[in-house]
């Protein structure tokens, strides 16, 4: 595992963004997919993991009714990937891990959480496109065809249109990310696109332990997080803007006036 510890807030911007110049278009352009956690332990595990045993039989169930369920205009057009980006933002536990092109918003979530301040936080930077290089022809064709870096629900629509179709397209497990639809403010706001697995028992971080040039933990010490917290919200990326609503609103509110003690 490719561990960097971080400094300071300058070294921490440093590092984020050391590997943005794009020669080719001559512009400052990262193809990088963050992910920020308040505790470097966290492992990389889904929302449907975390269910608990048997999760694995789960999760045709769990999306069959949530279609049932839901609004039949909830979706642009009726595709299971559509109905996967929509399940996974409204909370149900799929096999899609978020992730932000922004390494600000990835700050964020190191230090959102109060109650983790005492512990090293972690920001995950996976360089999709190397990620994308390792698919199988018929997927990376697909992106050849788009000229593009990354997945969109439409191009895997044509490609791999269910899960199912997914989980046979490859006897090994394989890792990819796409760029979910613009549903509301919240997907917009906090920069987002997600990773999927095709294997729904696979964990991204044991597929990166076992292709280590494709990413980097920048492991942010317990100490500097205060000072990042306050930055942040001085530089607006706090909760009111990133879940807008009165829900985020209100965290941000709480969080901002809670005393930081001795």
């Amino acid at each position: 595992m490719t561990d960097i510890v971080v400094e300071s807030w300058l070294d921490l911007h440093d590092k984020l963004f050391q590997r943005v110049w794009q020669p080719d278009i001559n512009r400052y352009r990262a193809q990088l997919a963050f992910r920020g956690l308040s505790d470097a332990g966290y492992e990389l595990t889904t929302s449907l993991v975390r269910l608990g045993s048997g999760y694995e039989r789960m999760e045709k169930h769990l999306l069959r009714n949530f279609r049932k369920y839901a609004h039949r205009d909830a979706v642009p057009s009726d595709s299971n990937w559509n109905w996967l980006t929509l399940a996974q933002h409204h909370g149900l536990p799929t096999r899609l891990v978020d992730w932000t092109f922004s390494p600000y918003i990835a700050m964020h979530f190191v230090t959102a959480n109060l109650d983790q301040f005492q512990c090293d936080g972690v920001i995950w930077a996976v360089d999709y496109t190397r990620v994308h290089q390792l698919l199988p022809e018929t997927l990376r064709r697909e992106l050849v065809l788009e000229g593009a870096d990354l997945f969109t629900v439409e191009m895997l629509d044509r490609v791999v249109p269910t899960i199912d179709a997914l989980e046979g397209i490859s006897h090994e497990p394989i890792l990819l990310f796409l760029e979910p639809p613009s549903v509301d403010d919240r997907v917009v706001n906090q920069y987002a696109l997600l990773s999927v697995m095709s294997c729904v028992e696979s964990r991204v971080d044991e597929w990166l332990d076992a292709h280590p040039d494709c990413y980097t933990r920048y492991i942010v010490p317990a100490g500097l997080k205060w000072e990042i917290r306050d930055k942040l919200d001085q530089a607006n990326v706090t909760e009111r803007v990133l879940f807008p609503g009165l829900d985020g609103l209100s965290t941000w509110l709480k969080r901002n006036y809670t005393s930081r003690g001795e």
